[in-house]
């Protein structure tokens, strides 16, 4: 069965983004040894799960980096990846994709994401959205948990798991840790079977 997988950046004070969403955080501790995990990781997924707003900034910029012949390599790579895997838009405002290879789910979540587990594929990830991924927690979906801890604080943002709205208990075990050279830390976790 395929899994699906939430990876997410955080800080340590459980930040996914400043206020106003900016990620200037993330990026300035972004190095080589996380692009090739990364690189790594992608081989065994084929469809990303996004909500409305990640969708829209990441259609904006991923088709461009394909047509930059002066971009750095991995970027490139990274971006023939994306571009061309499956997306799949959890939303209730849009009313038509425009990046390709995307599919929009207005309803029905937990049937859809039930019915995709079920079929013939990899794994799926998801990279953010902050209202589907609480959606997600609700409803039971994640089976797995990558969390990148920045070696940093910004005092306020956006929560990234809002737990005060989540309720139901959670119950995970620790499956690996990855400590990168820039003071990240990779935490993996998958879910406990009861």
């Amino acid at each position: 069965m395929r899994k699906v997988i939430l990876s997410v950046n955080i800080t340590l004070d459980g930040y996914v983004a400043s206020p106003n969403g900016e990620l200037k955080w993330h990026f300035q501790n972004w190095n080589d040894e996380m692009e090739s995990l990364i690189s790594e990781q992608i081989k065994d997924i084929d469809t990303i799960l996004m909500g409305r707003v990640v969708y829209q900034v990441m259609a904006k910029h991923w088709p461009l980096v394909e047509l930059d012949l002066a971009g750095r390599i991995k970027d490139l790579q990274f971006a023939e990846w994306i571009n061309s895997t499956q997306k799949i838009v959890f939303t209730r405002t849009l009313s038509t994709p425009d990046w390709n290879n995307s599919k929009l789910v207005k309803e029905n979540i937990r049937e859809e994401i039930n019915r995709l587990k079920q079929g013939k594929g990899k794994d799926m990830i998801m990279w953010g959205g902050v209202r589907i991924i609480r959606s997600f927690l609700e409803m039971d979906l994640f089976d797995e948990f990558r969390l990148w801890i920045a070696p940093v604080a910004i005092g306020q943002g956006l929560s990234w798991f809002g737990f005060e709205k989540v309720r139901r208990k959670i119950d995970l075990h620790l499956t690996s840790t990855t400590t990168f050279s820039n003071g990240v830390v990779l935490l993996n976790y998958s879910k406990r079977e009861a």
